[in-house]
């Protein structure tokens, strides 16, 4: 006679899942755990290295307080740019005309306020307007006419640079008033007082420290919940208070230089908002879809045109407040303003993690990638080195960052 077993109610536990209370308390193999995240985590080993190098090298002015509150105004609207570029990139995209829309954004910006004496703001306001225009002339012919992202971006880097000539007539203008240039180069300083100090600037950072640990916190409960390998917690522990002790330190040798940059706030708060919209937002899921897998994307329902229409407008967006913080920051706007500043942009994408194939990128990367390049040009110009030089070495670290892209795409897929 034949035996019937009864089916077991408890769901097995996959082979290659690690125990259960492992998952709980954490793995404190490191090795294993930054290997598994490579591509991020060698950006942040590269950065440290990079400012130790650097310090050293320039004697310590790299990290005084005056040197890097320069650092922060000099590449902030390069950061700003990484932003949208790393998110085309995600998307499978690339836009080569940002560097023109910086220009023309703060040409018309300059003609209303310069020239026709216009109030400040509607300065911003117009050159916002015509960047989300630029941005949907972009998205029109990527995604409904169908024309590679590639093509569409060169012709309007070629485009918007003329159009920038004709609104400048060929010439510079120049100064923008008081209030304009708060944007690149205003600080706050002095709102809760301090002896040598800004208080309100270490405040600041200690809210941005007390942040970290929290979304780290509730990002660590989370992968635990979902069976995911996280660090042990004493591990977590030491990650929050390495990071924590770097950004107040980056705040103590703000408040003893001039303050808060206004402008680091514009990029902090566009920082937050970007990486909640790529990490939490269906728009962010789509986005990576699109990148990781267009057929797939389109199959499972994503708006695939409409995805990438709005794509190209936020890059838009992104390249007129890059314009604003430039022509503010240079006090006014010039023919040639924005030049090969895509090159930049897309290098601090790449960099910062982001696949050359797409699918694959976060914002807080791209914002490493750029502080990389920014610390690089900032030190190389302290040691007096030749811009020649430094376009040489720029360019041997973008083609670094993406071989080892390409090693670990062939390194995953041996292991699979």
């Amino acid at each position: 006679m034949t035996s019937i077993k009864t089916p077991s109610t408890e769901r097995p536990t996959p082979p290659d899942s690690p125990p259960t209370a492992a998952l709980h308390s954490g793995t404190s193999d490191l090795r294993a755990l930054v290997l598994n995240n490579l591509r991020q985590s060698g950006i942040y080993v590269a950065l440290v290295v990079i400012v130790a190098l650097f310090a050293v090298l320039t004697d310590g002015v790299l990290l005084s307080p005056g040197n890097i509150t320069n650092i922060v105004l000099q590449y902030s609207y390069i950061l700003v740019l990484a932003i949208g570029m790393v998110i085309l990139i995600i998307g499978g995209h690339i836009d080569l005309s940002v560097g023109s829309v910086v220009a023309l954004t703060g040409a018309v910006s300059a003609v209303l306020v310069i020239q026709q004496g216009h109030p400040w703001w509607i300065g911003v306001l117009a050159a916002l307007v015509v960047g989300v225009a630029v941005g949907a002339w972009h998205g029109f012919w990527v995604a409904y006419a169908g024309i590679p992202a590639f093509i569409v971006t060169l012709a309007g880097m070629l485009l918007f640079r003329g159009l920038t000539l004709r609104v400048l007539d060929n010439i510079s203008l120049s100064p923008f008033p008081s209030e304009y240039q708060q944007v690149a180069a205003g600080f706050l300083n002095g709102l809760l007082g301090g002896q040598g100090f800004d208080a309100f600037t270490l405040l600041i950072g200690a809210i941005a420290v007390a942040g970290y640990a929290v979304s780290g916190f509730r990002t660590r409960v989370a992968r635990i919940r979902y069976q995911q390998p996280v660090e042990s917690f004493p591990l977590f522990v030491a990650r929050v208070v390495l990071v924590g002790a770097v950004l107040m330190y980056f705040a103590w040798q703000l408040a003893h230089a001039r303050g808060l940059p206004i402008v680091l706030i514009i990029l902090a708060v566009l920082v937050l908002v970007y990486g909640l919209l790529t990490r939490r937002t269906v728009f962010g899921r789509q986005v990576y879809a699109i990148g990781g897998n267009l057929s797939a994307a389109a199959l499972s329902g994503v708006k695939v045109r409409t995805v990438n229409f709005w794509m190209f407008v936020n890059m838009g967006f992104l390249a007129a407040v890059a314009g604003v913080i430039y022509s503010s920051r240079s006090n006014g706007a010039q023919p040639a303003a924005g030049n090969m500043f895509e090159l930049d942009a897309i290098a601090a994408a790449f960099i910062g993690g982001a696949a050359v194939t797409g699918g694959v990128g976060t914002v807080v990367g791209a914002m490493v990638g750029g502080l990389i390049m920014a610390v690089m040009s900032n030190g190389m110009q302290l040691m007096g080195i030749d811009q020649s030089t430094q376009s040489v070495v720029k360019g041997l670290v973008l083609l670094v960052a993406v071989a080892f892209d390409v090693y670990n795409k062939r390194r995953a897929g041996t292991a699979r």
